[in-house]
């Protein structure tokens, strides 16, 4: 019964394996798909710039450029209160509120790195995902958006006391594509136009007073953090009509006081997990710009898949969350100082990790528990915790990989165009005397590999002559 369970167990181990490994290869197609996709995108415009249809100004202050979004994330907010004013009030006082709670908007915005666009009277406009793009912007959108609200609520208790509001705010949110309008050379201003901007006024114009309206298309981007409530339907020309939402606050699972106003830890790991994919989109393309041509084994390709094998294994060796988006990380970093020099390439991507990774929101704790995982995979591997493990691990995983002999050979070309390595007669008794005295250290890995690393041996030493 107990051989029986444990080969349900590896079975399903191998299961989760191969998914994972297509997942990857579904991504890696999407990837190169997007920058096909935005190479044209840039083609076109360049073609439209030397067409004229982009303005030339003869202040190069003045001149326009103008870049398309794909998923951007537009905010109004309303910030209504001169019908409440009761005569006698000084306007100039109340005005002066209005610029005081505008600037407290700009500074919030600009935590959550969302672009303001611009204020027309008492609506405020803003975009995420300008002009940086990234995939968390409907979050920070809505997390800004209920501070602006808690941040209004809190201003006017604070002023005149409960129940004496004079100032209230409606927000309304869209997510979709934005033609963006670039103006300005020291300092750089964005204007952005489409259906999206339309999309985003019209809701909040139906919005109700204290609330946070977002669209379908923001509500699918949202919900795994947000409570939200269905509020209706928008009436959309030419198209089916549009669903919106209420957001009412976070999740209580993710609030630190279960009411749905301020991000716990737990929100910090699931907002993170998801901010990866930025993180890993900037790292990819830096190895792709900047790692030297001879590298055929630590290339791009070898960090992909050390990512996607800390997250199965991880996931199979039962890591928590922040665990796993720790793994991932330091998968990521662990060989991008071969974009610095071959030789103590550990130390010089944490050297990378350090200066990155602190403007995403990572700890102190955190960058150093990344540090030393990435240093753990300098050779010979001497893991001592279970996450350096897995990542010592997946990273010698080709060791027993049914594509070893050709993924052992790009090693070899690699070594071999540095003058590290003789002959590949040398180099296979190398890996046979390396392969003979290596064990996998997790259990996950030694049911996926460890049978067929013996092969490998096997294999390598029908190829030895002399």
């Amino acid at each position: 019964m107990a051989a029986m369970i444990a080969s349900d167990n590896e079975e399903l181990v191998k299961r989760i394996s191969k998914l994972a490994k297509q997942n990857q290869e579904l991504e890696d197609q999407i990837r190169k798909l997007l920058k096909q996709n935005e190479k044209l995108s840039k083609e076109i415009e360049e073609l439209k710039d030397s067409s004229g249809t982009v303005k030339a100004a003869a202040d190069p202050e003045k001149q326009e450029r103008s870049l398309r979004f794909n998923m951007a994330t537009v905010l109004f907010a309303d910030i209504h209160g001169f019908s409440k004013l009761v005569e006698g009030m000084d306007s100039t006082a109340i005005m002066d509120e209005l610029d005081e709670i505008l600037i407290e908007f700009d500074a919030i915005v600009a935590r959550y790195k969302i672009e303001k666009i611009k204020t027309i009277g008492d609506t405020f406009m803003c975009a995420g995902g300008i002009p940086d793009k990234n995939i968390t912007n409907p979050v920070d959108v809505v997390m800004a958006a209920m501070e602006m609200r808690n941040y209004l609520n809190n201003y006017e208790t604070v002023k005149r006391g409960p129940g004496n509001k004079i100032w209230e705010l409606k927000i309304g949110i869209h997510t979709g594509p934005v033609t963006a309008s670039i103006s300005g050379k020291k300092k750089i201003s964005y204007d952005i136009k489409g259906d999206t901007v339309n999309t985003a006024s019209r809701i909040e114009a139906v919005s109700e007073q204290g609330s946070i309206l977002i669209s379908v298309m923001t509500y699918e981007l949202v919900k795994e953090f947000f409570d939200c409530e269905y509020f209706g339907k928008l009436p959309v020309k030419y198209k089916d009509d549009l669903q919106m939402f209420l957001v009412k606050g976070l999740k209580p699972e993710f609030s630190i006081d279960g009411k749905g106003v301020l991000p716990n830890d737990a929100f910090r790991i699931k907002f993170g997990l998801i901010q990866f994919t930025d993180i890993q989109e900037i790292i990819l393309d830096k190895l792709e710009r900047e790692l030297p041509p001879f590298l055929f084994y630590h290339n791009v390709k070898h960090t992909v898949d050390v990512v996607t094998e800390v997250e199965l294994i991880g996931w199979a060796e039962g890591c928590s969350d922040e665990e796993i988006l720790i793994l991932k990380t330091a998968g990521l970093f662990h060989d991008v100082g071969h974009t610095v020099a071959y030789d103590n390439h550990e130390y010089h991507g944490t050297v990378i990790a350090r200066e990155m990774l602190p403007a995403y929101n990572y700890s102190s704790e955190q960058i150093d528990r990344i540090c030393a995982i990435i240093m753990s995979t300098k050779l010979p591997p001497k893991p001592t915790n279970l996450l350096e493990e897995i990542i010592c691990d997946s990273d010698l995983d080709y060791l027993g990989r049914s594509d070893f002999i050709p993924v052992s050979n790009t090693l070899f070309e690699e070594l071999k165009a540095q003058n590290k390595m003789g002959s590949l007669n040398d180099w296979n008794k190398l890996q046979v005397k390396f392969i003979s005295g290596h064990q996998y250290f997790t259990k996950t890995a030694r049911s996926l590999r460890e049978v067929n690393k013996q092969l490998q041996i096997e294999r390598i030493q029908s190829l030895i002559t002399g």
